[in-house]
């Protein structure tokens, strides 16, 4: 399943023109995959990289095609309001088993770092329920990314 994932996030189409739109599906996810990285305030050269490694692995892109795309989620992040105008479109965009996936990969985030913080877990709570993701698959995926992170301390609310 998670390489069906892939496969449809590398077909995105990319924003078109030169200016990138929050209406990309590739910003709206890097976005939100750059605001969880976030959400506990502090941003770790572990987190950063997973940060990139999700982006590269999920569009296969590297150099500065990378870089742009992660600097576009930044950038969109840092100019957002809230997460609607970032979960509309991959509500959009993903299926069902899709959307799963996506709150896996921003449970990787998360775990980067092998701490779970409260903000972090809100973020995700949050984003799971504007894209449509039960309660019990974003547990599940919070639990496999744990059990995937070495030395993973901190619960969930959902515990």
């Amino acid at each position: 399943m998670f390489e069906r994932v892939l496969s449809f996030l590398r077909d995105l189409p990319a924003g078109a023109g030169t200016h990138a739109s929050t209406d990309d599906p590739r910003i709206a996810a890097s976005a939100l995959l750059y605001h969880v990285m976030n959400a506990d305030g502090v941003r770790q050269d572990v987190e950063w990289e997973r940060f990139k490694a999700v982006l590269a692995e999920s569009y296969s892109i590297s150099g500065a095609e990378l870089e742009a795309l992660a600097a576009a989620g930044e950038r969109a992040d840092n100019e957002a309001i809230d997460l609607y105008a970032f979960t509309s479109v991959l509500k959009r965009h993903l299926d069902a088993d899709a959307r799963k996936a996506f709150i896996g990969l921003m449970w990787e985030i998360v775990y980067a770092d092998g701490e779970l913080h409260e903000l972090e877990d809100n973020t995700v709570w949050r984003v799971a329920e504007l894209i449509g993701v039960e309660r019990h698959d974003r547990v599940e995926a919070r639990r496999k990314a744990a059990a995937h992170a070495p030395g993973a301390t901190g619960t969930s609310s959902d515990e």
